[in-house]
């Protein structure tokens, strides 16, 4: 008898430990530790590499969490030679002022590029404020359109594309000027525009960066309940289409609901 009732709580307590484990881990564990994931491309390596560069995707910052202070500090560990941000990073007006101070903890003599996503369209943002500060902490803004600047004696292109969703996406537009560069890298928030990006003749690019399905933010058992509009195919990680290659970040942040679940935050480490 004293076997059967301590096997009753047993399975009762079961019952109640892991929705706690969980909940716990949707809330807490995987939104605010991330994972570091380094790649490394044309024959690079950690010791031996032209350029460091970061992507940071997803972030929909409201303050400046635990969380995204220990971004700032393993930014600041990795010493990168260029920061690019690949859309969402601020989702409404009133957060504006968290990205600004999440900027300015920022290594201030690493250039910094940013594009769009759709929330800062649906989320008001006044994007010629946004531009300054982004301006003012040394990060250039890209809206279809491309700049090449000059890292460690190596010529990087850098072609932003406005919003697939929530602006113009324009690829055509953004590649006129037919600037020249050895390493061409093509930030666009919507990975399903990469569809249109990778069939045009005159692309020349080694890496396509996109963000916006953050892993699908909740994935049971590999099952992924929800795909945000402009996803297309794709969901995490490394895709290639017509030789291009393009990595699909999860993202620091989360949308609509403040949980993640088998979707892990991460930044992206490329090593060229």
């Amino acid at each position: 008898m004293k076997q059967a009732i301590s096997r009753k709580k047993f399975l009762k307590s079961i019952l109640y430990i892991v929705p706690a484990i969980v909940l716990s881990d949707a809330l807490l564990v995987e939104r605010f530790f991330f994972e570091t994931n380094e790649y490394y491309l044309k024959n690079s390596s950690k010791e031996k590499c032209a350029i460091k560069i970061v992507q940071i995707s997803d972030l929909h910052i409201h303050q400046l969490n635990l969380g995204l202070k220990r971004v700032i500090k393993k930014i600041h560990e990795l010493k990168p030679d260029l920061i690019l941000f690949t859309g969402d990073a601020v989702d409404n007006k009133d957060n504006i002022h968290a990205l600004k101070e999440f900027l300015q903890r920022l290594p201030k003599d690493v250039a910094k590029f940013s594009i769009l996503g759709n929330w800062e369209y649906w989320g008001n943002i006044d994007l010629e404020e946004l531009k300054q500060i982004y301006q003012s902490n040394n990060c250039t803004l890209l809206i279809n359109e491309s700049i090449v600047t000059i890292i460690n004696k190596v010529k990087v292109r850098l072609t932003g594309i406005d919003d697939f969703v929530g602006g113009n996406a324009n690829f055509s537009d953004a590649i006129k000027d037919d600037a020249i560069g050895n390493i061409h890298i093509v930030m666009n928030h919507c990975p399903q525009y990469n569809d249109t990006i990778t069939q045009n003749k005159h692309r020349n690019i080694d890496l396509i960066l996109s963000g916006h399905t953050h892993g699908g933010q909740v994935s049971l058992l590999g099952y992924v309940p929800f795909l945000p509009q402009g996803s297309g195919k794709y969901l995490k990680g490394w895709y290639e289409q017509n030789g291009v290659k393009m990595y699909i970040s999860k993202g620091l942040g989360t949308s609509i609901l403040p949980i993640r679940f088998g979707s892990r935050a991460e930044m992206a480490v490329f090593y060229f």
